[in-house]
């Protein structure tokens, strides 16, 4: 349990499926930010924290992970579920092989795109765990996800299909005018200012450094921008000090993991995703949801969505010069802010709703039951 976008999708997911009548739990490998009475509260289905890892020592963690384990398994067999749903490389190297011991008919994994630091031995596992029918299937949230799977980590064609993430189109606030104006103040923002949002785990892949040193450059000709971070990850101490040295301290709020994200997009003027890898982020579809113009890196699943100049802008990964041109041509042009904004919307609306992806997730999930019953 932690924000990100995985967790969110599966809430989100969950919740469609108990609103269609069916029967649903969801399980977490453990509780890292100590969301589960919060989350809990906030769906109509039990959340389980298997309680595998914590701050203690590797032994005392073993210990945890094998009575986890075993707590799932158990799971598994009381329940009878009919189908395992994995939303993460790790979920699916754990959750799948439980789920195909406990003989659940049907058990999908899921890619969300490149993870960082994955220990190549674990690639070869999770590989061969969805081609050897450990897994019956597997997800891929893009195209580019699904060619990376077949490229890279050779899992075979046949048992992969492409649904695209959907975001919850309620998830979008409107704040009254003087709601916003309070909003901005609270972060230190001013009226007049310009704010450009982040939304991503401070991590390497999502490129914020690329970000800061992109940043001098824009104040430079545009002094009333305010670039927001919202997330909370390992970078979090080396990025507030890259942006000491880069002068850039007073331009830049980081705000940690927030849950009023909505909120924050209905304050921003723009939206920026500067990540090195990503497969279809969940806080990208919000942000064009909500009408913001967005600059984003040429990457994975993002090109899909976005058509460079028609409804949003791209750029090269790890190009800070690439992201300030980028910003400078947001920032000059109001027309051009709009005319993304509104495209991206549009977009979202007609393709990229909770609505129509979990119908693909309902659609697969009964011709899996089918091809075993």
């Amino acid at each position: 349990m932690a924000t990100g976008g995985a967790q969110q999708l599966l809430l989100d997911q969950g919740k469609w499926f108990a609103a269609k009548g069916y029967r649903v739990t969801a399980a977490f490998l453990y509780d890292k930010d100590g969301l589960h009475e919060q989350w809990q509260a906030s769906v109509p289905f039990p959340l389980i924290n298997l309680d595998c890892w914590g701050s203690g020592n590797a032994l005392i963690n073993f210990y945890r992970f094998v009575r986890g384990m075993i707590r799932l398994y158990k799971l598994m067999i009381r329940e009878r579920f009919t189908l395992v749903e994995a939303f993460t490389h790790h979920a699916n190297l754990i959750g799948i092989p439980c789920a195909w011991l406990a003989r659940v008919p049907v058990r999908i994994a899921s890619h969300h795109g490149r993870i960082e630091n994955f220990p190549p031995w674990l690639e070869r596992l999770h590989a061969w765990i969805i081609n050897h029918g450990i897994a019956t299937g597997m997800v891929a949230v893009s195209l580019q996800v699904q060619s990376l799977s077949i490229r890279e980590e050779r899992i075979q064609p046949d048992k992969i299909i492409v649904i695209a993430n959907g975001i919850n189109l309620s998830h979008v606030e409107q704040l009254e005018e003087y709601e916003q104006i309070k909003l901005r103040q609270q972060i230190g923002i001013k009226r007049e200012d310009f704010l450009l949002l982040t939304v991503a785990r401070l991590r390497t892949q999502k490129g914020h450094t690329y970000l800061l040193e992109a940043i001098p450059s824009i104040i430079e000709c545009f002094p009333n921008t305010v670039f927001v971070f919202a997330g909370e990850g390992d970078l979090s101490a080396e990025l507030k000090e890259k942006a000491r040295s880069l002068g850039i301290q007073d331009a830049i709020r980081f705000l940690g993991n927030r849950t009023d994200v909505p909120k924050l997009l209905n304050i921003a003027d723009g939206f920026v995703l500067p990540s090195l890898s990503e497969g279809l982020p969940l806080s990208l579809l919000e942000a064009m949801r909500a009408g913001l113009p967005v600059v984003a890196t040429k990457l994975e699943g993002i090109e899909e969505i976005i058509r460079d100049g028609e409804n949003g802008l791209l750029v090269e990964p790890a190009d800070p010069k690439g992201l300030s041109q980028a910003i400078i041509r947001l920032l000059s042009n109001e027309e051009l802010r709009k005319r993304l904004g509104s495209a991206g919307e549009a977009l979202i609306k007609e393709q990229y709703t909770i609505d129509i992806m979990c119908k693909h997730y309902e659609q697969m999930f009964h011709e899996g039951l089918e091809v075993r019953g």
